[in-house]
């Protein structure tokens, strides 16, 4: 049986006017740490939009690609290139079988994608997957009601503290800013 590859927490959301996605860095195999400072999270489409992927790293260059060359097709309009990323992830017979989780967002929007063809806009406009997303995400919509702090302080104190509770998650952070 192959070895499970755990890794990532990526957490992103607007508030205050501000676009911020950021990850940990760790990836894992079975219960060995093989790098710490992978980067899980970029600016795509002329810095006009934020991607991060959890899930088998080759994989989601894979998807990456895909998804920037839809967001080329169709102008950057975000919604567009993830429906059609979706549709086409889910019945390829090659991307079906690739494992991973993308979210994306830009100032307006922010999504989960996934294999199943699942296209998920969160009500509160956080996005937040891998091992540690949860738990991200929690930190985040407290800090959020609770704190003055700032779009990128947010996003890198909520991926602190899923790096303190996951043990898949680490605190190396990679954060990007719209």
């Amino acid at each position: 049986m192959p070895e499970i590859i755990r890794s990532t927490t990526v957490l992103g959301l607007t508030f205050n006017g501000k676009t911020v996605i950021g990850s940990d860095g760790q990836v894992t195999v079975g219960n060995t740490v093989m790098k710490q400072s992978a980067k899980k999270v970029r600016k795509l489409h002329n810095n006009t939009v934020l991607a991060g992927f959890a899930g088998a790293a080759a994989d989601a260059f894979t998807l990456f690609t895909k998804f920037e060359d839809y967001l080329d097709k169709y102008h950057g309009n975000l919604e567009r290139a993830a429906v059609e990323l979706a549709k086409e992830w889910r019945t390829d017979k090659y991307l079906r079988h690739l494992e991973a989780l993308l979210a994306v967002l830009n100032t307006e929007k922010a999504l989960v994608i996934s294999g199943t063809g699942e296209l998920i806009e969160p009500d509160d406009g956080i996005v937040a997957i891998g091992s540690g997303g949860s738990y991200a995400l929690a930190a985040a919509r407290m800090l959020v009601k609770h704190s003055q702090l700032s779009a990128k302080e947010i996003v890198e104190e909520s991926l602190k503290t899923a790096g303190d509770i996951c043990i898949y998650t680490n605190t190396r952070l990679t954060i990007e800013e719209l």
